[in-house]
């Protein structure tokens, strides 16, 4: 298997309730986990989802070499991470009774998906993309250009 390339890495402030929440939330697997040597804080955990790893960990102060900042610390997150699911209305619903906010209702999309947007208990945004048809570039064009027209 060839190993991903990107691999996110959220800062939480609660590592371990944020990995029980993505596991939950998006029906992934665990993958490696390691606890900082206070037992308490996650210095190191992995989701694993259709053999794709999102890395996560609390905050860790600059003298404990930590360099990254949880939504918390910086007042809102820097990042949108989309997920390509098979039932985005399902993956929100799931969310949303286990703590996450919609910004967005997952809504029939011009792009020819079903899409919505949700921020998880732990600050983090997700786009949350289910493709319904397939479409050519033409054909979004189009639609995006009816679809912001109607904004207007």
């Amino acid at each position: 298997m060839k190993e991903d390339q990107f691999i996110p890495h959220l800062i939480v402030p609660d590592g371990r309730a944020a990995l029980e929440f993505y596991k939950d939330v998006f029906q992934a697997d665990e993958g490696d986990v390691m606890m900082a040597s206070d037992g308490k804080r996650l210095m190191h955990g992995e989701i694993v989802l259709d053999g794709h790893k999102l890395f996560l960990s609390d905050e860790f102060s600059e003298a404990e070499g930590g360099t990254c900042k949880m939504p918390q610390t910086l007042g809102g997150t820097s990042v949108r991470v989309t997920l390509l699911v098979d039932d985005a209305d399902a993956v929100v619903e799931r969310a949303v009774a286990r703590g996450a906010r919609v910004l967005m209702p997952v809504a029939d999309m011009f792009w020819g998906a079903r899409y919505g947007k949700i921020v998880d208990p732990f600050g983090h945004e997700w786009g949350i993309n289910q493709q319904v048809r397939e479409q050519t570039t033409e054909e979004t064009d189009a639609r995006a250009n009816e679809f912001f027209a109607k904004r207007k």
